[in-house]
């Protein structure tokens, strides 16, 4: 375990390293100039003069590979730099925005994971019927949905044309963090939580039910309808074991999924998370936010990987981790 654990971490490590070149490589040679959208609208009484001791300033005036080695001699210090928009250190700005994107991507795998499993059992347990075929049809038309489309329909009728809940943001606008009661935060958070939640139910819901059916054809349970057993009973007794650690692997290892996810809803309602963060960032040619976050990020979907891999290893004893003869 320990050999596995350093293994996965030096894979971090390089998966870090080369994440790193090509996005420094990507964000530096953006058409954006982060002189211009520093400055903002004051640019035309800025005098080029002024231009180049801004440049100076945050380092831009020096060629490629020196600022691409500034940067990684400040990120081994601990030391992810400064956001050229935000005016704030960049580890600030990702823990308090991640702060409230995991409320959002927490609650929406939680509900994406429970209610994909159930809609696979459903499915599975009722194999050929009319409502297995209505649960794949619904999932299948889920797994090919925009994130952001569905948003923008969710937005148009409840927000909208209902009124039933608000436009956007992650609180009333124009109060302070200390005003805003739980049920406000509640209130901003189920159209975002709902919009990740169904986008995420497919996948859960197609692979337990596979594996349900699977289950199901087995020898043991042939041998345990033989002895009279059935129904429920079965299924709780013979089932669930056999399906429900696989369904939660699977779900861990779709971090990434919900952290795209996360970042096309955020922008649709204008949720202050860090998928606001990155859009802004992009359009404003901020190097270090940008890089900042997706080094984040990266480390975010390993763990989901790295945790679904552990529970491989425990479901499937013919995974077990061997040492290596290489």
């Amino acid at each position: 375990m320990i050999t596995f654990i350093l293994k996965k971490l030096g894979k971090l490590a390089a998966l870090l390293a080369a994440i790193s070149i090509l996005s420094f490589i990507l964000i530096s040679y953006s058409p954006v100039d982060p002189v211009r959208s520093y400055i903002g609208a004051e640019i035309s009484r800025i005098s080029p003069e002024q231009q180049k001791n801004i440049e100076q300033y945050w380092g831009l005036n020096q060629s490629k590979p020196q600022q691409f080695l500034q940067w990684a001699k400040a990120l081994t210090q601990g030391n992810l730099g400064t956001s050229l928009i935000y005016r704030e250190p960049v580890s600030e700005i990702i823990i308090d925005r991640f702060s409230a994107s995991i409320a959002l991507m927490g609650l929406a795998w939680l509900f994406s994971g429970v209610f994909g499993f159930l809609l696979g059992i459903l499915a599975g347990m009722n194999e050929g019927s009319l409502l297995d075929r209505l649960i794949k049809s619904y999932c299948f038309i889920l797994a090919s949905t925009p994130s952001f489309w569905l948003g923008l329909l969710l937005l148009m009728f409840f927000a909208s044309w209902l009124g039933w809940f608000p436009v956007g943001l992650a609180s009333p606008a124009g109060s302070l963090t200390g005003e805003v009661s739980f049920a406000d935060k509640i209130n901003h958070l189920f159209l975002p939580v709902l919009t990740l939640s169904i986008v995420g139910v497919a996948g859960v819901a197609l692979h337990t039910r596979e594996k349900l059916i699977e289950v199901l054809n087995s020898e043991f349970i042939r041998f345990a309808r033989a002895k009279g057993e059935s129904g429920i009973k079965l299924f709780w007794r013979h089932g669930l074991r056999n399906i429900s650690l696989p369904a939660i692997s699977l779900h861990f290892a779709s971090f990434g999924e919900l952290f795209g996810g996360a970042v096309l809803t955020e922008q649709v309602f204008s949720y202050p998370g860090l998928g606001q963060a990155v859009v802004k960032a992009g359009l404003g040619g901020d190097v270090p936010l940008l890089l900042g976050i997706t080094l984040f990020s990266v480390i975010f979907i390993f763990v989901g990987n790295f945790i679904a891999d552990l529970l491989y290893v425990v479901i499937d004893p013919r995974m077990q981790i061997k040492p290596s003869h290489d």
